[in-house]
């Protein structure tokens, strides 16, 4: 008898452990997502202005932050105002201007907004907030024309648009972090921002097998703060030295206005950032590489910049 009810426990025993190791492992099953990828929705985030800073054309909005700010209460040893990355462009040919002090902040942190100025070279990114129909037409002409580029992608872009990553990825192109939420960087404790950043890579790594290395801040929007947490995880916080108010998805002024925005503007070490979600940009792409490649200028491996 009591040796059937020791072979009992030991049983009862063998089955809660089992049942609990089962258990550990669906939670690192899903510790990936911190709860945060797979349920986040294109629903919940605002990309209605993507860039906050200064473009040629003058401030693009005027947005209060002060009461985000001032919740956060942080005290730490970075400094945790809110700077807006900014450019003012110059013409063919010329270097656009940042804001003062800016280019010193990002070069201590290894961000980077420019390549070698010395070289001719010009690296392709795009931001992929959402999709809009026009990512496959993009890839089809950096296929055809050879250039590699690096896409920014949110956590719902990756929960819903996996095809479209996979292909990226199986192109040779970059897939960069625009963080789960698209939210801006300065406003988060230091736990959330790297949930925001940490979440969207182990997710991507569940799937693909890469971490991701490079990030741009939602908004163009950053901090000294979050510029060394962002280091001290992996990161190169990539910026752009062209831009323009391409967002807009319903701002539709042709393809013509798209390559004219861009040849105007090309230089040396260039780091161009287009929105996939804009139909001018795709419709003017295979334009614009050629344009662009007419005049002596070449399309670089955005790899290069990780050095």
């Amino acid at each position: 008898m009591k040796k059937k009810i020791i072979v009992l426990c030991l049983l009862i025993f063998a089955l809660l452990t089992i049942n609990i190791i089962s258990r550990e492992s669906n939670t690192n099953l899903y510790l990936p997502d911190l709860g945060g990828v797979y349920s986040a929705s294109f629903d919940d985030i605002d990309f209605s202005t993507e860039i906050t800073g200064m473009l040629s054309e003058g401030v693009i909005d005027e947005i209060i932050y002060e009461e985000a700010f001032s919740a956060n209460n942080y005290n730490g040893e970075y400094k945790n105002e809110l700077l807006r990355w900014g450019i003012l462009r110059k013409g063919y040919g010329e270097t656009p201007a940042a804001d003062p002090g800016a280019p010193e902040l990002l070069e201590k942190y290894g961000g980077k907004y420019l390549g070698d100025t010395a070289k001719n070279h010009i690296y392709l990114t795009f931001d992929e907030g959402y999709e809009n129909g026009y990512t496959s037409k993009i890839l089809d002409v950096l296929r055809d024309n050879n250039v590699k580029a690096v896409f920014f992608i949110t956590g719902p872009y990756l929960s819903e648009h996996q095809d479209l990553v996979r292909r990226m990825v199986e192109e040779g192109h970059i897939v960069g972090n625009h963080t789960i939420h698209h939210p801006s960087l300065p406003s988060l404790d230091d736990k959330t921002l790297e949930e925001e950043v940490l979440g969207l890579d182990r997710a991507f790594f569940e799937k693909f097998g890469k971490h991701m290395q490079f990030l741009r801040p939602p908004k163009g929007e950053y901090s000294e703060r979050t510029l060394a947490l962002t280091q001290k995880l992996g990161y190169v916080n990539l910026f752009w030295s062209f831009a323009y108010d391409d967002w807009h998805k319903d701002k539709i002024r042709g393809a013509q206005y798209a390559y004219d925005k861009v040849i105007n503007n090309l230089h040396n070490g260039e780091i161009m950032l287009l929105h996939a979600v804009y139909k001018d940009n795709a419709d003017a792409l295979d334009m614009i590489i050629k344009g662009a490649r007419s005049k002596g200028f070449e399309f670089g491996d955005p790899a290069d910049l990780l050095n």
